[in-house]
């Protein structure tokens, strides 16, 4: 079987230019609004990452000049025509998983009622350790993720040997990859998402695609994945150091 994997240099509402097929799973990874304060737990907001040398050049910064104006109404329309029709059969309903900040949990929930995702299941990352133990005054620190599993109807595909599936799992980490997007997901969490949502030769479509790590993800199991990278600097380095592939920006 030949896989397809197709980043765009483009915003997801022009989906349609490009023909690509409707998928079983939406997986994004939504900006988190951090705005100005977007390192704010990162090692990157001191200088080499240590708070007795003081703030670093990135402290009171965003990451990027979309992060304040993500609207999530957009995304939503986006993903309601880009999943497939629920089918008769069990087992084969699609879904999509979204990333956020936990402030920002009822609001993806209530605007995917908006477009016809009446369901969802929250999902909880644990991680083995967090950067924001550096702020001196804190001591109960972030050492989570969160997500959604949005569906319609029907409870999407669940791929696990007929065993029960928590709704926490551990943050699995494999350095090897290359760290192009600050806030890029370990690709071991997304792979272990998407052997559990799919099933091989199914579609994955990532509207933010950043770094290229869920299309990596989606490559390496022989699902076809198709993104979209506003950002032109993110989008080549997405290519050519996470997809080592060569191809045109054809959107902005």
């Amino acid at each position: 079987m030949k896989i397809k994997t197709e980043l765009y240099n483009d915003h997801f509402q022009n989906y349609k230019r490009y023909n690509i097929p409707r998928a079983n799973l939406v997986l994004a990874d939504i900006p988190y609004n951090l705005g100005n304060n977007a390192y704010a737990s990162s090692l990157e907001w001191y200088v080499d990452g240590d708070n007795k040398k003081g703030e670093s050049e990135k402290a009171g910064k965003a990451f990027f000049d979309t992060d304040e104006n993500f609207k999530i109404p957009e995304f939503m329309h986006f993903c309601s025509k880009m999943l497939i029709k629920e089918p008769k059969e069990r087992n084969k309903a699609p879904a999509m998983i979204v990333f956020c900040a936990f402030q920002q949990l009822n609001e993806v929930i209530e605007y995917g009622k908006r477009y016809g995702f009446m369901n969802h299941i929250p999902l909880v990352f644990v991680k083995p350790t967090s950067p924001q133990v550096l702020k001196a005054n804190m001591r109960i620190v972030g050492a989570t993720e969160y997500a959604l599993v949005l569906y319609r109807d029907k409870l999407p595909k669940f791929n696990n040997d007929g065993r029960m599936i928590k709704n926490w799992f551990n943050w699995k980490m494999d350095n090897s990859y290359p760290k192009i997007h600050p806030t890029q997901k370990p690709i071991p969490t997304l792979k272990e998402l998407i052997q559990i949502f799919t099933d091989v030769g199914d579609v994955v479509i990532d509207p933010t695609a950043g770094s290229g790590s869920t299309l990596k993800a989606a490559q390496e199991l022989n699902r076809h994945s198709f993104g979209f990278e506003i950002k032109k600097d993110m989008y080549e380095k997405a290519q050519k150091e996470m997809l080592s592939i060569a191809q045109l920006s054809l959107g902005l």
